[in-house]
């Protein structure tokens, strides 16, 4: 693996002096240099808005030339916080509120936070929480406070009260408690 080195002004081999530093962009030169950075960077993921922004203006200081550049890959279609929004919501095995979270920190916008959360299924999110609980329950089983560590287990992943007590519920009468057995 090559190791890269940091870049010293190299001497002209002819003359020994230093090679003249590059001409300045011009400004189209810039857009595109930008254009393909943006590019390169929805590539990778896919990015909200303010994150694609924030990557810019770490390229950029001209803010009209960042606007032009987020305008131009929203007209073209490849960024689109709304398909951000819904595929966050079909990650598997995380509740509303961790969408939320995840979703405020990226910065979209509050208002397709609460839209794109009014398309989640409250009965399909207790079947996951379910799920999660019914593969995890004979390690819990064996806590001291097994519903405890239940209800800690789904609230890190993000679901809320009103799913994780009736999930709780529903996986503890699957599954009787060891000692009960006897």
């Amino acid at each position: 693996m090559r190791r890269s080195l940091p870049r010293t002004p190299t001497a002209s081999s002819e003359t020994g002096t230093p090679q003249q530093p590059r001409r300045p962009r011009t400004p189209e030169e810039q857009r595109e240099a930008l254009l393909a950075y943006a590019f390169r960077a929805l590539g990778a993921r896919a990015v909200t808005a303010s994150e694609l922004r924030a990557k810019l203006e770490r390229r950029s200081d001209d803010p009209e030339l960042i606007e032009e550049v987020l305008k131009r890959v929203q007209e073209l279609g490849y960024q689109n916080d709304g398909e951000v929004a819904r595929a966050e919501n079909r990650r598997s095995g995380v509740g509303s509120l961790r969408v939320r979270q995840t979703l405020k920190r990226r910065g979209v916008d509050a208002e397709l936070i609460e839209e794109t959360l009014q398309e989640r299924d409250p009965q399909q999110e207790l079947a996951v929480a379910v799920q999660l609980l019914e593969r995890r329950w004979p390690a819990l089983q064996r806590k001291r406070d097994p519903r405890a560590s239940a209800f800690a287990f789904l609230a890190r992943r993000g679901f809320g009260s009103s799913v994780i007590w009736p999930a709780i519920r529903e996986v503890a009468e699957l599954f009787p408690p060891e000692d009960a057995e006897e």
